[in-house]
């Protein structure tokens, strides 16, 4: 062999090696399997299903939006080729429209096309007034989707709408293949076991195997719209246990990779942290740790109306004195610094951010007194009896109070418990499994929709910058009964029109700073009305060990929004 052939071949040769080795490194798949925990087990994939976070978090690496929003609140275009703006014709003149246009070549995981038809259905599903829908706030105003061709659908609305981005936008309001769930409309909707746990997407993964309340296991999607994407072959969605198991998981032992809200005593997890095996991230955005004060009977007596509109209103809690005095005799500084550090600090508002919206109307609450408690209770007519307990007319000031299991939470019982004894109030505490709080089993009475109990305690927000669907939540049509398979999002039972009149005056108001007065005074509402009782305004904190680039938290979406982005790093 001439040496000159020799150079050559062993030239090419190397070249073929290394171009072989910079297409495994961008190949799908090629950085093996990624491991996430989530101590709230998931109990359903299917967002429209279940107002638990842990269940839209699972579910957005299958299902997606039209768009999101990105770390900085901003709105970007996911399945959508952009955001449809007045100045660029996709929002009507007249605000009553807006016109979406797929981005073409996108086709779900079983190879066949996203359409308009795609988009469409998925509106009328949620719409379905059978369905119990979890997410029709964001569907407030609809009145029609239609799809004007293959990858262009119309959302016309019977008013005019300045925030039109409810329908479509963000991790709560996916896109659902019809041909897999259009024999799943209305009542039918909860009875399509197969559909619910292993719906077919167009994001980065699929499932694989569902095991309910425990763990899912997913692959990566072959048809995902980037041939490179994701890094991961395989994906664990590992449920249960509680946030301290998952921190140690993650920043200890290594287990996982990544750990989600992980609520627990800040200095533990500092301590953990020192290990070197991971990273905590934290963010500041919408989200409230909260006391839902139920405005209906939970008396089981009640039977099928038991914590419903029709049972009646509740014994006590509907007086306004009980419950302005159950919040004022509520240390939240005390509760913000033992349970989340530098991750949290007190708030008397259900709306923290952004600022605009902050109201400074209900800041009584940030000072505890005791004494105020106790003499508002006094003056009300409500008396100790022999035992330290207050009673009127024959009812006693005994609540269940009721949250999911979980160190930081237990921790905040107990607080308070001991706070509402000091103004005579009786407090029972009832603990229950996050997946089972949380999740959508309508034959437990021990979900956070039936509230079976007086008050109930989790943390909630709202996607992006806009609070307009989240105000919604607190409507009368929202009210879960067994008319609605409990899926509504008003868990205090709270219904006053003249909420439901600055609801829907907000829905046509355009200037910003008019819908920041608006949304202020529907706070406000809320808050010297009683129905629910915020204590911490939450950083959400997570975990992701060293090895795992590309994540980016995200307060105003879900945190599995950029998942496809994820790989291993050395």
């Amino acid at each position: 062999m001439k040496l000159t052939h020799f150079i050559a071949g062993t030239l090419g040769a190397a070249l073929l090696s290394t171009t072989a080795l910079a297409e495994s490194h961008m190949a799908q798949g090629r950085d093996g399997n990624v491991n996430i925990i989530y101590w709230q087990a998931v109990s359903i994939l299917n967002p429209f299903l279940s107002g638990g976070t842990k269940d839209v978090d699972a579910s957005n690496l299958i299902l997606e939006p039209l768009a999101r929003y990105d770390q900085d609140g901003n709105m970007v275009p996911w399945l959508a080729a952009e955001i449809p703006t007045v100045a660029n014709g996709g929002v009507s003149e007249d605000l009553t429209s807006i016109t979406w246009h797929i981005t073409p070549g996108i086709v779900w995981s079983d190879g066949t096309p996203l359409t308009a038809e795609d988009v469409a259905f998925t509106a009328a599903y949620c719409m379905d007034p059978d369905g119990g829908c979890a997410q029709l706030t964001n569907f407030s105003d609809v009145e029609s989707v239609v799809a004007d061709d293959e990858l262009t659908v119309t959302v016309t609305f019977s008013k005019p709408k300045p925030f039109p981005y409810g329908p479509f936008v963000g991790g709560t309001s996916v896109i659902l293949q019809k041909a897999q769930f259009e024999n799943c409309t209305g009542a039918a909707a909860i009875e399509c076991t197969d559909q619910n746990f292993n719906p077919i997407g167009t994001g980065p993964f699929m499932v694989d195997e569902f095991r309910a309340n425990d763990v899912v296991t997913m692959v990566a999607n072959p048809n995902y719209r980037d041939p490179s994407k994701p890094a991961f072959a395989s994906l664990t969605f590992k449920g249960g246990g509680d946030a301290a198991s998952a921190a140690r998981a993650v920043l200890q032992t290594g287990e996982f990779d990544y750990a989600w809200n992980l609520q627990i005593d800040p200095t533990v997890l500092s301590d953990m942290a020192a290990g070197g095996k991971g990273e905590v991230v934290s963010a500041f955005g919408t989200a409230v740790e909260r006391l839902m004060v139920n405005m209906t009977n939970p008396d089981p007596a009640l039977g099928d109306a038991r914590s419903t509109v029709e049972g009646g209103a509740h014994p006590f809690l509907s007086d306004p004195d009980v419950r302005r005095a159950l919040s004022i005799a509520i240390d939240r500084g005390v509760l913000a610094e033992v349970g989340y550090g530098a991750a949290g600090t007190p708030t008397c508002n259900v709306v923290p951010a952004p600022a605009i919206y902050a109201s400074t109307a209900n800041d009584e609450c940030l000072v505890q007194n005791i004494d105020l408690a106790n003499q508002i209770l006094d003056e009300a007519g409500w008396v100790r009896g022999s035992d330290g307990i207050r009673e009127k007319d024959g009812v006693r000031l005994s609540i269940l109070y009721q949250t999911s299991t979980n160190a930081v939470r237990q921790d905040t019982q107990a607080l308070v418990k001991q706070w509402w004894a000091d103004i005579g109030v009786e407090t029972e505490l009832k603990n229950i499994d996050a997946g089972v709080f949380f999740g959508g089993d309508q034959s437990s009475p021990d979900t956070f929709q039936k509230f079976f109990a007086d008050i109930e305690m989790y943390t909630n927000l709202f996607d992006g910058t806009d609070p307009e669907a989240y105000m919604n939540s607190w409507t009368c049509a929202e009210i879960p009964s067994p008319a609605n398979n409990w899926l509504g999002n008003n868990m205090p039972r709270y219904c006053n029109p003249e909420y439901d009149a600055l609801a829907a005056k907000l829905s046509t108001t355009a200037d910003i700073d008019a819908r920041a007065e608006i949304v202020r005074t529907m706070n406000d509402m809320l808050m010297q009305e009683g129905a629910m009782i915020p204590l911490v305004h939450r950083g959400r904190v997570s975990a992701h060990a060293n090895s795992l680039e590309g994540v980016i938290l995200n307060t105003w979406d879900t945190e599995m929004w950029n998942a496809a982005d994820w790989s291993r790093g050395e």
